[in-house]
Order: C-alpha cells, then sequence, then structure tokens
C-alpha cells in the first residue's frame, strides 16, 4: 500500500465524522435501498477506476449507515469492496479481517431469508449467491500472497490458503461463477502442492480444474489449466506426456485470438520450448520465438491502441471545432440577410431616387462580407493547423512512453544481471555476517532469505535485456564492466583481452551473453576466491578461456546436465559452430574453453541484423 493511502486511513479510523465527511464526499445518504445502491455502484466505479484513495473514504462512510441500518446484504457487499481494495494495495491482513466480516454477513442474510420466507412474507433475497465463494477465495488467495512473501511464517500461511480453498470447492455453490472461482481455486491447490513436490495431488486438483472449464465449455481456461498439468509433468521429468499436453493446450485455442487466449498462448509456446529444449529438439528455438512474438504483439497493439485513441479524441475535437466554426459562418450569413433585407424595406420607397446609393452600400457590404468570410476561413484554417500539430505532439509523446513502457517491462525479465547482482548481494552479507563478533541482527537473515527467494523466481527468467555498454563500445568493455561489478573482497574476478576488436552486433551479444552465463555460475556454484577470464583473438577465431579456484564438479554426474546454465551455453556455442571444452575437478576448480568463428562487423549498418 502507497505510503498516502496508510496515512490517510490512520487518521480516517481516528478522526472521522458520519455527517460531516458524508456531505464533504457527496454521497447521497437519503432513506432507501435505492440511493444506498446507487451509492455503492459509484464507489464500485472508482475502485475499478483505480482511484482506491477516494473509494475507500466513500465505502467506510457508506458501511457505517449500512451497520445502523442492519443491511447485512449491503455491508457485506461493502465489506467485500473494502477487502478488494486493500488486497490490491498488498494490505493482505487488513482485505483478509473486511472479506471475513463480509462472509458472516453473508451468512446473516441467509439465515434472515429463510426466516422470512417459513412466514410467507414477501422478502427479497437479492443477495448475489456468489459473494460466499468469492469471499473464500479472496481469503485463501491473501494467504497464498503472504505464504510466497513471508518465509518465517510460510507453512501458517499454506494451511490457511488450503482450508479456505477446500471450504469453496466444497461448498453447494452452483452457479457459473462459483464453477469458474471453483476451477481457479483447484489451479491455485494444484500450484501448491507442485511447489511441495506432491505430484498426485497436483494432478489431481489441476485434472478437477481441467473438468470444471470443460463443463463450461471453457476453452481458454482449460487450455490454461492444461498448461499447468504439462508443468507437473515437466516437473516429474515425463517431458514427452509435458510436451503432448502442451500441444492439446494450444489445438484447443488455435482459432482464438481474443486477448486472454493470446497471453495464454505466449506462455504455452515458452513452457513447450523448454520442453523441447530439455528433449533436445531444437525446434524449441522456434516455439520461443513465437512466444516472444506474441509477445511484443501485446505490447505493439496496446501502442497502437493508446495512439488511435489520442487521434479519435483529436478526430472529435476537429470536427467540433469545424462544426462550431461553420455555424458560426451560418449565423453570420444569417445576419447579414436579415440586417440587408431590413434596410431594404425601411428605405423601398426612395428606391427610384437613391438607387444608386443602395447599390452602392449593398456592394461594399457583399464586399465585407466576402472579407469576414475570408478572415474566418483563415483563423479556421488556422485553428485545425494547430489542432493537428497539437495531435502530432501527442501522438509522438504516446509512441516515445510506449517504447519506454517496452523497455521497462524488457528490464523486468532479466535473468543473468539480475540474478547475478542477487548473487554477489549475498555473498556481501555473507561477508558481513563474518564481521560480526556478537549476535548477528535479525535483519540480515531476513535480507538473505529475501535475496534467496527473489533470485529463484528471477532464474526462471531467460530473455536478457542487452547492455548498454557492450552496444557502445563492444565486447571487451562490456566483459571488463561485468568483472568490475561482481569483484568484491570474497572474489577476485579479472580480465585479460589482447587482440579483441568491434565485431558483428549480434555476434558480441551471442559471447557476451555465454560469458555472463559462466560468470553467474562461478558466482553462484563455484565458492571460488579467484577466477580469470581471457579473451583472444587469433587467425580469425575468438578463444575465451573462464577458469576459476572453486570447489568444482564432477562432469561425469547427471546434475552436470540439468538447468539452463552450461546447456545453454553448450546449445549456444553448437549454433556459433563453435567448439567448448569443459575441465573440472571436485575441490581443485573449473576450466571452460571456447573457441568460435569470428564474424566480422558489417560496414553498411542497413544490413544489420536488428537485436530482439
Amino acid at each position: 500500500m502507497n505510503l498516502k493511502l496508510k496515512i490517510y486511513i490512520f487518521f480516517l479510523s481516528f478522526f472521522t465524522s458520519y455527517t460531516l465527511l458524508g456531505q464533504e464526499k457527496g454521497i447521497d445518504f437519503k432513506e432507501g435501498k435505492l440511493n444506498d445502491s446507487i451509492a455503492f455502484n459509484k464507489i464500485d466505479s472508482l475502485y475499478l477506476n483505480q482511484n482506491y484513495t477516494e473509494a475507500l473514504d466513500k465505502a467506510l462512510l457508506l458501511l457505517k449507515k449500512s451497520k445502523s441500518q442492519k443491511t447485512h446484504l449491503l455491508s457485506s457487499k461493502i465489506n467485500n469492496l473494502i477487502g478488494n481494495i486493500y488486497f490490491e494495495n498488498h494490505s493482505y491482513l487488513k482485505a483478509i479481517e473486511f472479506y471475513t466480516t463480509s462472509n458472516d454477513l453473508v451468512k446473516k442474510h441467509k439465515q434472515l431469508y429463510i426466516s422470512e420466507r417459513k412466514k410467507n412474507l414477501n422478502f427479497s433475497n437479492s443477495s448475489n449467491h456468489d459473494l460466499e465463494i468469492t469471499n473464500l477465495q479472496k481469503i485463501g488467495s491473501a494467504y497464498h500472497v503472504l505464504k510466497e512473501s513471508d518465509s518465517i511464517n510460510s507453512e501458517i500461511y499454506k494451511d490457511s490458503a488450503m482450508l479456505y480453498y477446500e471450504k469453496a470447492i466444497n461448498g453447494a455453490f452452483k452457479t457459473q461463477k462459483a464453477k469458474i472461482i471453483k476451477a481457479k481455486i483447484n489451479n491455485n491447490l494444484s500450484t501448491i502442492y507442485l511447489r511441495d513436490s506432491l505430484y498426485d495431488k497436483a494432478e489431481f486438483y489441476i485434472n478437477e480444474s481441467i473438468k470444471l472449464y470443460e463443463s463450461m465449455n471453457n476453452k481458454v481456461g482449460k487450455a490454461g489449466a492444461l498448461g499447468n498439468l504439462a508443468n507437473i509433468y515437466l516437473e516429474k521429468k515425463e517431458l514427452e506426456k509435458s510436451k503432448d499436453t502442451y500441444f492439446k493446450a494450444l489445438k484447443l485455442i488455435n482459432g482464438v485470438d481474443d486477448i486472454s487466449s493470446t497471453k495464454t498462448k505466449s506462455s504455452l509456446y515458452f513452457n513447450l520450448a523448454w520442453t523441447l529444449y530439455l528433449l533436445k529438439d531444437y525446434t524449441a528455438y522456434d516455439y520461443q520465438e513465437k512466444s516472444y512474438n506474441i509477445k511484443d504483439d501485446l505490447r505493439d497493439k496496446e501502442i497502437r491502441r493508446m495512439i488511435e485513441e489520442i487521434y479519435a479524441q483529436q478526430e472529435v475535437n476537429l470536427e467540433k471545432e469545424k462544426t462550431a466554426l461553420v455555424e458560426e459562418q451560418r449565423k453570420l450569413e444569417e445576419a447579414q440577410e436579415a440586417k440587408t433585407s431590413m434596410l431594404f424595406g425601411a428605405l423601398s420607397f426612395l428606391v427610384l431616387i437613391v438607387s444608386g446609393v443602395i447599390i452602392y452600400n449593398y456592394k461594399l457590404r457583399q464586399k465585407n462580407l466576402s472579407l469576414k468570410l475570408s478572415e474566418s476561413k483563415l483563423i479556421q484554417q488556422q485553428n485545425l493547423e494547430k489542432v493537428r500539430s497539437e495531435a502530432q505532439v501527442k501522438i509522438l509523446n504516446a509512441t516515445i512512453d510506449g517504447k519506454e513502457t517496452e523497455r521497462k517491462l524488457i528490464a523486468e525479465i532479466l535473468h543473468d544481471n539480475v540474478s547475478a547482482l542477487l548473487s554477489s548481494a549475498n555473498m556481501h552479507l555473507t561477508a558481513t555476517k563474518k564481521q560480526f563478533n556478537g549476535d548477528m541482527p535479525q535483519e540480515i537473515e531476513k535480507t538473505q532469505a529475501i535475496i534467496s527467494e527473489a533470485s529463484q523466481k528471477v532464474r526462471d527468467l531467460s530473455h536478457n535485456l542487452v547492455s548498454s555498454i557492450l552496444l557502445k563500445f563492444g565486447l571487451e568493455y562490456a566483459i571488463k564492466d561485468v568483472v568490475k561489478k561482481y569483484s568484491n573482497s570474497q572474489l577476485k574476478l579479472e580480465v585479460s583481452a589482447k587482440n579483441i576488436n568491434r565485431y558483428n552486433q549480434e555476434f558480441e551479444i551471442k559471447i557476451f551473453n555465454v560469458i555472463q552465463e559462466l560468470i553467474n555460475n562461478i558466482l553462484k556454484h563455484s565458492k571460488a576466491k579467484h577466477a580469470q577470464i581471457d579473451l583472444k583473438e587469433e587467425r580469425n577465431q575468438l578463444t575465451v578461456l573462464v577458469k576459476d579456484d572453486g570447489v568444482g564438479f564432477s562432469t561425469s554426474s547427471s546434475s552436470f546436465s540439468d538447468g539452463i546454465g552450461l546447456n545453454q551455453v553448450e546449445a549456444r556455442i553448437h549454433m556459433m559452430d563453435g567448439k567448448l571444452t569443459i575441465k573440472s575437478e571436485v575441490n581443485v576448480g573449473t576450466s571452460i574453453h571456447i573457441m568460435v568463428p569470428i564474424l566480422k562487423k558489417e560496414k553498411n549498418l542497413s544490413k544489420l541484423t536488428s537485436v530482439s
């Protein structure tokens, strides 16, 4: 939750005045359910438009009124809405408090409804039957998020999340929305069991989700659930079943082109690419490229939508300007004609005497009218040019903003750089811990736990952002920059470069990524005190030697072939027609030798391949 909203909520809880604030915020607190319903809908609209502060303010005021009138249904809806506001602002424990209150009020309303029906009274049960299961899902989701963010109380939050999830899926909720919620909850339960490596239970719940989506003929939801089932097979190393399930999910939404299905396809293609890669099927890169193309296309569509909205608004403004100018011109002409007619009528009996004067005056007025019309047209043209110029500026700004947003989105999926920085930070903390003679601050342990969790999440991302130093100054300076960043008192990194020039841009990027991956492995696994990186150009060949004095590893073990690290390096070197040699011994160190043919920089810049 942002600081402004936190401060606001604190003061509101102690100093709000029901009557005064109700008047100031413009909520209609007249008697009657209709006014309350209208007020609630306005608050809900504020929430949907992400105006959280104003929505919370008005929701708390309306909640006070509903409590005084004992309108359980309205109070339950307001509590649910307040819970949503806290949830969106990451105040999950506060959200759980309001969701729980909302659920208690829903139950009271149901009991009252049953009691009134027994009396044969005309009591309307206008409550949303889905509100109870929605609250249970939201409470479970809040505990689920807390489980992921709080490693100390992770098990407690996990048990609480599973308890509420089970209540929701075992409840007698039969509506279409309830089925969708149950499908999502089964999906979440499957994820929890998958994280605990309880694959049978994970499969059971994801299959329940698939059945629910199938009963609703929800192809996109079913495809997403099938993708999660394939993820379970992938974790179990059942690669063929995983591959077949990904293909089955993609086939299900083939030809469906809405936003939800497009995002689902992107995730399915990406995970399928990884599965094929593990199967040594190098068509994996084709599916990975499809995933990236879909993501790029979604970003392009969003930018085009923004530009089209701005342009459409400008078109509307232009049309309004044109209409106003035409109307002004019409009124001017009508006024002039009326004036001329009146003068002509008043002086009609003198036509024979002063006809010459009248004709002269008429022509003069016509000339003046023409001048005014010309002036009006000139002003109109100037206004149109001004509006058009402003539209172009706004479109340009929107394009630039779109590009900046795109860079930000790409930066968020950094793998190697962020992972290495986190590992380096962890190492610095380890070094710091050794400097404490007495008790070590608890915050250091918590910080290390947070860094470890963040590193695990970042590790799954494999599409790297290209170094700006690499693009501007070349491979040698980019590697030196990386070495400078990651060297510390625990690990001394050194680099040596001989005869290194500027090469083809794509070639430099590939070599940089390979070396960076090897440095990451040193930081994460080697426990080395010294590492050396040698670069040398010789006989149109680029030679790279990366060695360390760390713990080493056995090249014959099964763990050697796991993960995205060395396998990815091997695949890259293979695609570049190069050679990779790895020598390592336990407790001795590791030496990795790479030799690849150099791809020179082309002189014609127009022939350079763009970097994705």
